[in-house]
C-alpha cells in the first residue's frame, strides 16, 4: 500500500504552502503572523467554509463575499505575506501552545480545499513559477499531490521510501523521544512519517532559500490524519496518544519557526484542530463548494449545493441570448418564405435587357 500518491509539475518559482493543524479542539490558532497581518485577541467563531477567504485576504487577494468576521483587522495595502501555511490536524482535541497566541473557535468543520487560492496566485503570477503542496487523507491512505519543482521532489511518498527515510540518519526516529510509539506499527509509522514530510519539508526550504525571495506568494497545504489513527488504534487516553500530541505539537512549533526564519518573518502559519468533519472528506482538484445540507446537517430539507458567484450573470446573459437568437431565426425565415423574387430580389427584377440599358 503507498501512504502517498505525488505529482510534480514545474512552472515557476512561486510556492504556496497550506497547512492543518489541530489547537485546543475545533479551533483555528495562529502561530506566526507579519506586524502588518493584524489578528485580535477575541473569541470570535469562524466557519470552516470561510477558512480559505480568511487565507485569501491574509494574503492581500480579494474574495467574491465579504468576510464578515471581526478576528482579522485591516492590513496594509503595501505589503503581503511571502507565504501562507495553514495546517489541519484530525481526530485531536488540544494541543499544548503557548498562551499568547491568537486562537479562535471554529464552526461548521467541514471539509476544505485552498485550490482557489493558488489559482489566484497562478493567475496573478504567471510569469512565476507557483509550487503547490498539498498532503490529504483518503479513506484507505495518506496521497500528497500538488505542482512542485525538483527542490520537493525528493520527499519520500511511498511506504517504502518512508520506511527507507525513516531508517536514514536524521530521521525523526534517531531525533525524537519516541517513548512508547513503535517503528513497527502501521499507525505509529503513519504518524510519524507524517512528522517527517514535515521536519523534511522545513529541510529542504533553509536549503534552498531561493524560494522566498521570488516576487510571487508562497503556499503549502498539509492535512494531517495519523492522530486520528492512533486514536482508532489506542485511544485518547493511551500514553501513545499522550506521546504523539507532544510530539506534533513540538514539529509544528519548530515548522513554523522555520517557515518563519526562511521568509524573514513576512509567513503566516496557522493550524487547524479539527474533532471530526461533519462530511466524509473527499479530494479534488478544483475547490469544493459546500452545500447547505452538508454546512447544518439536521437542516430538514433536501438543500441543493451553492452555485457560484456568477451564476445569475452566466444564467441571464446565456437565456436572453437564445432567446434573440430565437426570435432572430423566425422573423428571417417568416420573411423569406413570403417574399417575392419578382419584386424584392434585384436577380429577377432586373433583366439583361434592362441592366444594358443602364
Amino acid at each position: 500500500t503507498l501512504p502517498f500518491t505525488f505529482r510534480s509539475c514545474c512552472r515557476g518559482h512561486c510556492s504556496l504552502f497550506y497547512f492543518s493543524s489541530g489547537v485546543l479542539g475545533d479551533s483555528l490558532t495562529v502561530l506566526r503572523s507579519p506586524q502588518y497581518v493584524i489578528f485580535r485577541d477575541g473569541q470570535w467563531p469562524i466557519s470552516g467554509e470561510k477558512i480559505p477567504d480568511l487565507v485569501a485576504l491574509t494574503m492581500g487577494f480579494s474574495i467574491h463575499e465579504d468576510l464578515d468576521w471581526p478576528g482579522l483587522a485591516a492590513g496594509s495595502l503595501f505589503q503581503r505575506p511571502r507565504a501562507n501555511a495553514l495546517i489541519v490536524v484530525r481526530g485531536l482535541d488540544s494541543l499544548d501552545f503557548p498562551k499568547n497566541i491568537s486562537s479562535y473557535p471554529l464552526e461548521n468543520p467541514v471539509p476544505f480545499t485552498l485550490d482557489s487560492v493558488a489559482n489566484t496566485v497562478h493567475t496573478l503570477f504567471a510569469d512565476s513559477t507557483p509550487v503547490v503542496l498539498q498532503l490529504a487523507p483518503s479513506e484507505e491512505r495518506l496521497y500528497m499531490m500538488g505542482m512542485a519543482n525538483t527542490v520537493f521532489e525528493d520527499l519520500p511518498v511511498t511506504l517504502q521510501q518512508i520506511r527507507g527515510r525513516l531508517s536514514q540518519d536524521g530521521s525523526v526516529l534517531t531525533s525524537l523521544p519516541l517513548v512508547s510509539l513503535s517503528r513497527n506499527n502501521e499507525a505509529d509509522l503513519l504518524f510519524l512519517s507524517e512528522v517527517q514530510v514535515l521536519y523534511d519539508i522545513s529541510t529542504l526550504l533553509q536549503k534552498h532559500k531561493h524560494l522566498a525571495k521570488d516576487p510571487a506568494p508562497d503556499l503549502y497545504s498539509l492535512e494531517l490524519a495519523g492522530l486520528e489513527e492512533i486514536a482508532r488504534r489506542y485511544g485518547t487516553d493511551s500514553p501513545q496518544f499522550t506521546d504523539a500530541t507532544r510530539i506534533l505539537t513540538s514539529a509544528l512549533q519548530k515548522f513554523a519557526d522555520d517557515v518563519a526564519n526562511v521568509y524573514a518573518n513576512n509567513a503566516v502559519v496557522e493550524v487547524v484542530t479539527v474533532k471530526t468533519f461533519e462530511a466524509p472528506l473527499t479530494r479534488k482538484s478544483r475547490s469544493i463548494l459546500e452545500s447547505k445540507q452538508i454546512s447544518n446537517p439536521g437542516s430538514p430539507y433536501n438543500l441543493a449545493y451553492k452555485y457560484d458567484y456568477d451564476y445569475a450573470v452566466v444564467f441571464n446573459i446565456v437565456l436572453w441570448l437564445m432567446i434573440v437568437l430565437a426570435l432572430s431565426v423566425i422573423v428571417i425565415s417568416y420573411n423569406l418564405w413570403n417574399m417575392d423574387p419578382g419584386y424584392d430580389s434585384i436577380i429577377y427584377r432586373m433583366t439583361n435587357q434592362k441592366i444594358r440599358m443602364d
